[in-house]
């Protein structure tokens, strides 16, 4: 399933910037940044919850927010990309 993930760390403090350091780097390991806070991660059930508990773990409830949007199947008809950043689907050949 694609899941779109988004967050809002509070960064006031050095805490808060490894907060965000580490929220980060675990939604790059399992999706692709489409903007700054927002990544698409294409995940299976198991995935998904083992995410999500790793990202609850890291953040802070009284001081962050994180939001996860279940887009499910034919999630290409759901999403429209305008602007300068090519779009990325996560089925594409990924090139190195």
């Amino acid at each position: 399933m694609m899941v779109l993930i988004t967050y809002d760390v509070n960064t006031e403090d050095a805490a808060g910037r490894g907060r965000l350091r580490r929220i980060a780097k675990q939604c790059v390991n399992y999706g692709q940044r489409v903007q700054n806070s927002v990544f698409e991660c294409k995940l299976d059930p198991a995935q998904y919850r083992m995410l999500e508990a790793k990202l609850l773990e890291i953040m802070d409830p009284q001081k962050d927010s994180l939001r996860f949007y279940e887009l499910g199947s034919g999630y290409e008809k759901k999403i429209r990309h305008y602007g300068s950043k090519n779009s990325y689907m996560p089925e594409d050949v990924l090139m190195i």
